[in-house]
């Protein structure tokens, strides 16, 4: 039986399954359309970046670190173009294998080996960091041609820190390292801008000059535009803005005389401290022993840190900034011109001295107990009495000695252009109280004051604070903030201008004051005790010598250096001035454990002078001479500086690798 279809029901079904289909096929449409809208309109500029970012890649452009140079233009710091074979751990499988690899055809001494595992440890995973630095043409075109071995590995161009000098003036310039953890989380508390300026920067001045000037010597990042491959391989230059090198900075020391004060030193350990008395420029700032600064460039290796760290000489310790001693009998200048500006002496009072001073029932000692009888200022200074002090201190207090020191600068931070200074102690009962928690110990004693006029007890200064004190002195009581740069020089236009220093102050000394302790210090270098070792000087000096425990002998006790450990005797010191009628040049010498300091500091300060004042350089016999700590020393036949086999480096860019 043939079914009958229903024609008209299955168009109507049909027609509506087509107007299904084209509202489908419609909104479809209408989707893609919008979205197109989408990506295409609103999206535009986005996508646009996105796409020209996929095809092109912003390099950031490390600007070359600005120089660093002495006085007369030699360079002490300055940077070359090197090539380096660098491992990026996060785009290698097998580091280690890899390292083995590249000693196959690349010379990888272990020592750099291990740097790299210490510098991978302290990094983040996707650094670049080095394996070997300073590649050969020859070096590098070998590993070019087995470049497709190694992923992750490649030769960079890489400016690279140098100190020509090597240790001389170490703890002065600093050095740069690769930048830390800490100094990264510090980095990214900056400024948007500042952060931005360290874009590709790996390393960052970490002590010194180096570490002050960070931000001037680091110049302005530039930054490249470049189309890639799409193995990220970097095919055509697009856009280009260059970086701006950092300024060059122009010191005040004398590289030469820096080199000298060095040699004097020897082996031996200590502090000077050099500053022109007319405006505070340091002519010298020694610390020994030194350290090789071009060490800690590219990440110091575990063994020559461990060397340096746990030396028992402490070669990292700037001695001059951070080295506190006693001041010994170089205070007893200061403590006169006290006396005269309070009132509490006249230049002419009278005090006998046995060879102690009794304090009650306790008797404190001259040196060798030697008695000078009766002794006023002048000769107390010349012949350096402890008992005319002992009994100064006494009369002043210790509040009154704390309060006319303090502007001097004893104790205090001098705000010179180092970073790390100590403040040292100089002692007062409000110092005690808050230094001690127990009460027996925050009370004063009226016998802790006698020892403090002669430069001991609870005083401990800097090298540099003594000697900004006897610049100050020298200077008639004009203070002036010590520094370390002379000019900030702009690399790109070469306009140079001092850095901000502190107003100079005057601290109103009487002059006829300041004139009675200049002409005792005289009389130390003339009939006092420093005379043999400025015999024959061409110029007229002022000085003072001293020497101070570096642990308490007992009052029973005699001192002899013989039976003591290396490190348990007397340091020797010595400050002094030049020439007397207008001082060009102060100082302030300490060398540690030596003993009377006529004998080791009085000759190093000598030299000093006769290098700045006649232009003279102590010859071969008479530098091991003063290296032996001999007083008596013969000048010999002096050389003239200018004679020296020191080249002075050129002021143009150095030379860069090939």
């Amino acid at each position: 039986m043939t079914e009958l279809r229903n024609v008209e029901a299955d168009l109507a079904q049909f027609r509506n399954r087509v107007v299904v289909a084209g509202l489908g096929v419609l909104f479809a449409f209408g989707l893609v359309a919008a979205r197109m809208y989408y990506l295409q309109v609103q999206q535009h500029d986005r996508l646009l970046a996105q796409a020209e970012s996929n095809r092109t890649a912003v390099l950031p452009v490390v600007p070359n670190r600005g120089e660093i140079l002495d006085r007369h233009g030699r360079v002490l710091a300055t940077s070359f173009s090197a090539y380096t074979l660098e491992i990026n751990p996060s785009r290698v499988g097998d580091v280690d294998a890899t390292i083995e690899a590249l000693s196959e055809i690349l010379e990888i001494p272990p020592r750099d080996v291990r740097r790299f595992r210490q510098l991978r440890a302290e990094s983040r995973r996707f650094d670049s960091l080095p394996i070997r630095t300073r590649l050969t043409d020859e070096e590098v075109a070998r590993f070019t041609a087995q470049r497709y071995r190694f992923p992750g590995v490649d030769v960079r161009a890489r400016l690279i820190r140098h100190y020509p000098n090597g240790e001389v003036a170490s703890h002065v310039i600093g050095y740069i390292g690769r930048i830390n953890q800490r100094e990264k989380e510090l980095i990214e508390e900056w400024p948007e801008e500042e952060q931005a300026n360290y874009r590709g920067t790996e390393h960052i001045g970490k002590l010194g000059i180096e570490q002050t000037y960070e931000k001037e010597l680091h110049g302005i990042t530039g930054f490249e535009r470049v189309e890639t491959s799409a193995g990220g391989r970097a095919v055509r230059l697009l856009a280009n803005t260059p970086a701006t090198p950092g300024s060059n900075l122009r010191l005040s020391i004398d590289i030469q005389l820096q080199k000298l004060i060095e040699d004097m030193f020897g082996e031996r350990r200590g502090a000077l401290v050099a500053l022109d008395p007319r405006n505070g420029e340091v002519l010298a700032f020694v610390s020994k022993p030194t350290f090789d600064p071009n060490l800690f460039v590219e990440g110091i290796d575990v063994e020559s840190w461990r060397a340096l760290n746990e030396s028992i000489e402490k070669p990292l310790l700037n001695r001059a900034l951070r080295g506190t001693y006693p001041p010994g009998s170089t205070y007893k200048p200061f403590m006169s011109l006290a006396a005269l500006e309070t009132g509490t002496r006249s230049a002419n009072t009278l005090v006998n001295d046995p060879g102690f001073w009794m304090f009650g029932n306790h008797r404190f000692r001259s040196y060798g107990n030697h008695a000078l009888g009766m002794v006023d200022m002048h000769r107390s200074i010349v012949k350096s009495s402890n008992t005319y002090y002992y009994s100064l201190a006494n009369e002043m207090g210790v509040d009154a000695m704390h309060d006319f020191m303090k502007p001097l600068g004893f104790g205090q931070i001098t705000g010179i252009d180092l970073r790390g200074e100590l403040r040292g102690v100089l002692p007062s009962q409000e110092w005690k109280r808050n230094a001690y928690k127990r009460a027996d110990q925050q009370r004063w004693y009226p016998g802790e004051t006698i020892s403090l006029g002669i430069g001991q007890g609870y005083n401990s200064f800097t090298m540099l604070q003594l000697a900004h004190a006897m610049t100050t002195l020298a200077g008639g009581g004009m203070r002036h903030t010590p520094r370390l740069t002379l000019a900030i020089e702009d690399a790109v236009t070469r306009t140079a201008h001092p850095p901000e220093v502190a107003p100079s102050v005057d601290l109103g000394f009487k002059p006829d004051n300041v004139q009675i302790i200049l002409k005792a210090m005289q009389g130390v270098t003339t009939e006092g005790t420093s005379t043999r070792v400025f015999a024959g000087a061409g110029y007229n000096s002022g000085g003072k010598t001293g020497t101070a425990q570096a642990v308490t002998i007992g009052q029973k006790d005699r001192y002899d250096a013989k039976k003591l450990e290396e490190h348990q005797r007397d340091h020797s010191l010595y400050i002094a001035f030049a020439p007397v009628e207008a001082p060009r040049v102060a100082l302030a010498v300490v060398v540690e454990n030596s003993g009377f300091g006529a004998a080791h500091a009085a000759p190093i300060a000598r030299r000093v002078f006769d290098y700045l004042l006649l232009d003279q350089y102590p010859n071969a016999q008479d530098l091991a001479a003063v290296q032996r700590g001999e007083a008596s020393a013969p000048i010999g036949t002096p050389l003239k500086a200018s004679a020296l086999p020191w080249p002075p480096e050129p002021l143009s860019s150095p030379a860069t690798a090939p």
